[in-house]
């Protein structure tokens, strides 16, 4: 089941607002694996927000979020569908399980792989030249796809190119601009690919000791536990790769390449979603139920003070962590040259903060295996749109006078 939070195409009137409920999707029997939105084509006169969902039920369906309605389904996959992407170019989507499927806007299947491995498909991302890139167990597979033409069949998927240099399953690929993209895998490897020529640009084997060293290519220390190194998930902005390993938290800079700052204990387990913020601040979720909020400081931006509380009043509620209740540790390795800063601890959750999405005028929706979706917002901002509707209203009723 899904709730759907915010209305398509419109103001979030609903749950940012009021807190109400504006809709739920009730269709699948298991866990959902992967939600996209499916763009309305713009020749399109009805501009109805859609979205496809993924589940473990071996089904992905398609929804008009304005109703809620289930606009059509397919059930004939033989493996959990475990990622979705969107060609908006070519107005196709692909599935990813046990094969990578194509499919038009209208659900109809046009081509597929024949099957890549048990593993299956874990990430899909868009590159140039109609191209996209599979994680496929160790493997990244580069495929083709082929468009139908008057003097052809139909739709093809045409395998280009394997790129072997994780030592380990990948768990996630992303997109970081329009030259490069990095995956990341279970035993902690982080890799920067050229976009066009599919060439490694950069790599990192070893974000718990950030520490330099002369040998270019490091070991991986067999020491640590696999949990402990794991890349969960990435995220970027216009310099940095924020990286979710293990329980820690780091930034990758793409120009200098190489970790520029660290906390190696950011959250009591497993660091499962990673988001930017504005202002050089991150955001980060873990299993241990906890949502941290982080700025990224230049070495002189440091101080010895601890973690001040006012900014907890500003999401709203919470508490200071125990880790910012003492002096922030300043020993910072030479390959620094900045800080993760512990500015916010958002308390609300009793077990695993999945994921979140980030509205940068409504504040942040965190989802829970406690079934609790929460809405955090600025208090700051909210407080100063308070204070200044309370101006109007006592304007409005003559109560106010403004001296020239």
């Amino acid at each position: 089941m899904l709730r759907w939070l915010i209305g398509g195409g419109r103001e979030p009137q609903g749950l940012a607002e009021t807190g109400e409920k504006l809709l739920e999707l009730n269709g699948h029997t298991q866990k959902i694996t992967a939600i996209i939105t499916l763009p309305c084509l713009e020749t399109c006169e009805e501009k109805n927000q859609l979205i496809l969902t993924a589940s473990a039920d071996r089904t992905v369906i398609e929804w008009d979020c304005d109703t809620g309605r289930q606009v059509r389904k397919v059930s004939c996959f033989q493996s959990t569908v475990k990622c979705l992407a969107v060609l908006q170019r070519l107005d196709v989507w692909l599935s990813g399980g046990n094969d990578l499927c194509v499919w038009n806007r209208k659900l109809d299947l046009l081509c597929k792989t024949s099957h890549l491995s048990d593993t299956g498909v874990s990430a899909l991302i868009e590159i140039p030249k109609n191209c996209v890139v599979a994680a496929v167990g160790k493997e990244l597979i580069i495929f083709r796809l082929v468009a139908a033409t008057e003097g052809s069949l139909g739709w093809d998927i045409l395998e280009v190119k394997r790129l072997l240099d994780h030592q380990d399953n990948i768990l996630s690929l992303v997109n970081v601009n329009d030259v490069s993209f990095v995956s990341g895998s279970h035993v902690g490897e982080l890799i920067v690919w050229d976009t066009l020529g599919w060439t490694v640009q950069a790599c990192e084997h070893n974000f718990w000791d950030p520490s330099p060293q002369l040998d270019a290519q490091r070991e991986i220390k067999l020491c640590q536990k696999p949990n402990d190194v794991s890349i969960h998930h990435l995220t970027w902005d216009e310099e940095n790769v924020f990286v979710a390993v293990g329980r820690g938290l780091y930034v990758y800079n793409l120009q200098m390449k190489r970790v520029i700052a660290c906390q190696k204990t950011a959250h009591d387990s497993s660091v499962l979603h990673v988001a930017k913020l504005p202002n050089r601040q991150v955001v980060s979720c873990s299993e241990d139920g906890s949502v941290r909020i982080w700025e990224l400081r230049e070495k002189h931006q440091l101080s010895v003070e601890p973690v001040p509380t006012g900014f907890f009043n500003m999401w709203g509620f919470g508490r200071v962590n125990k880790q910012a209740s003492h002096p922030i540790k300043k020993q910072q390795e030479n390959a620094t040259s900045c800080s993760l800063e512990l500015i916010g601890d958002l308390i609300g959750h009793s077990s695993s903060v999945e994921m979140f999405l980030y509205f940068e005028d409504h504040g942040l929706v965190t989802c829970s295996a406690d079934h609790l979706i929460i809405l955090w917002k600025n208090g700051e901002r909210e407080s100063g749109l308070r204070s200044l509707k309370l101006f109007q209203k006592l304007e409005e009723n003559g109560d106010l006078y403004l001296s020239v």
